[in-house]
């Protein structure tokens, strides 16, 4: 198992033992599971990830392709985008959602709230200047 996939299955067990709550470098963030399916091999994936809520929709979320600056997109935005839905735990809640990308105005909105809140995607985004635009994604729940 590589050292990222370890990672991430220390932090979906925690999430899950914990009632989405972790420590490490998620402490005090929100988080979610996010669950999708390979768009060529079909399998299901689950992809912690931090969020932003939507203001006044309790079922909607936002969650930012960053992959902590990478040039690349991340393989879970390509197949959440390609299949249009996923599943979402949050806390002690599991539902299955909408997926739509934001663009324009929109997504600079919400990135921008995400970058005030939490620094690390204001250097997400300096990472990537001329490389690419991080993609946000809002996850409605269906």
């Amino acid at each position: 198992m590589s050292e990222a996939l370890d990672r991430n299955a220390k932090v979906i067990a925690e999430f899950r033992e914990n009632e989405g709550r972790v420590g490490g470098d998620f402490e005090g963030a929100p988080l979610v599971l996010v669950h999708h399916r390979g768009r060529k091999s079909g399998q299901e994936h689950v992809s912690p990830m931090m969020y932003l809520p939507h203001d006044t929709e309790p079922g909607t979320v936002y969650v930012f392709a960053s992959k902590a600056g990478a040039p690349t997109d991340p393989d879970w935005y390509r197949n959440l985008t390609a299949a249009g839905e996923g599943t979402v735990e949050r806390g002690t809640a599991t539902y299955r959602v909408t997926v739509r990308e934001l663009t324009g105005a929109a997504r600079d909105r919400i990135y921008a709230e995400q970058a005030r809140r939490y620094p690390g995607f204001a250097e997400y985004e300096r990472k990537t200047a001329g490389i690419r635009t991080i993609p946000v994604l809002e996850l409605r729940q269906a």
